[in-house]
């Protein structure tokens, strides 16, 4: 079975790239091929410079990977656990002594340092796990899904972490199904579904390519969409028309203004005898970007 096909994109130094997908769309697996945790079957791969295949140990001194699951021993202390993370990497004892210190003050952790890390908050774990991987200065960093099962308030506080490392120069590569948290923290995305990157760009440029409103109609009766989807194609308003389920997406034309189209697709709806039973219409969103590009809406 293949879990992805084709993958491509290229990352810049000091950028902060997401994967953006629903769960099983092939971001985790890309990450375990480019942090060498699993050999991929064909094709190759590069970070920092360095091939995944043939210079794994290369490439590991470069990354940190702050995987979903976390890392963190939670019988040791905050300060045991960074202490741990970089006596694997080998670093001096002098230099990891203050560079612990540094990475419990950066993430707020210092007066949680010598506590059990079981005694840690969500958030504060997270944190945590972020800081671990950052030890030993990684050029490139990847998170993956570094804010699922989080509470709004430490998911927002992750976030300002994300956009702090950001400014300090490292790349940044994240995996996320939270179509808001792509759009505020990268410069580019890559949506990935089924295993294949189906758009790539900056959020606004690919919100921008769309051109138009988008018309979401939910009907009361989902074995009349077929009639639903042909009503709708034929008015000059509507430039194409997307069926998912009992929904259809008609996008408006760039041409057409939204908010008339929207009384002129209901009552063409209603001659038809098509009862409607939720409607909306909303500006191009990073969900209508992927409902566009692979035909299906996004679900988190």
């Amino acid at each position: 079975m293949e879990a992805l096909r084709g993958v491509s994109f290229t990352v810049a130094p000091g950028e902060v790239f997401a994967l953006l997908g629903p769960n099983g769309a092939g971001k985790s697996t890309t990450v375990r091929v480019l942090t060498t945790l699993s050999t991929p079957t064909g094709g190759t791969a590069q970070v920092a410079g360095f091939d995944v295949a043939t210079a794994g140990q290369e490439v590991r001194r470069r990354i940190g990977y702050v995987a979903q699951a976390s890392g963190v021993d939670p019988t040791a202390t905050g300060r045991e656990n960074l202490l741990l993370q970089g006596r694997i990497h080998r670093l001096p004892a002098a230099e990891l002594r203050g560079r612990v210190a540094e990475l419990l003050a950066s993430f707020d952790l210092t007066p949680a340092a010598d506590r059990a890390a079981q005694t840690y908050s969500g958030g504060m774990k997270r944190r945590l796990d972020v800081a671990m991987g950052l030890v030993h200065r990684p050029a490139v960093l990847f998170l993956d899904e570094p804010t699922t099962g989080l509470d709004p308030e430490s998911r927002a506080a992750l976030w300002s972490e994300v956009r702090r490392l950001a400014a300090s120069g490292i790349t940044l590569l994240l995996t996320t199904h939270y179509l808001e948290e792509a759009d505020q923290l990268a410069g580019r995305i890559a949506i990935v579904d089924r295993g294949r990157v189906v758009a790539a760009g900056t959020p606004d440029a690919l919100k921008a390519g769309l051109r138009g409103d988008l018309l979401a109609v939910e009907l009361a009766d989902a074995g009349r969409t077929p009639a639903a989807e042909a009503v709708l194609g034929r008015l000059p308003e509507i430039a194409g028309v997307i069926v998912d389920g009992s929904r259809l997406f008609a996008q408006i034309a760039p041409a057409a203004d939204g908010a008339r189209a929207l009384p002129a697709a209901l009552a063409a709806l209603e001659r038809e005898g098509l009862a409607v039973a939720r409607v909306a219409l909303s500006r191009p969103s990073l969900d209508d970007v992927y409902l566009t590009a692979t035909g299906h809406a996004y679900r988190e």
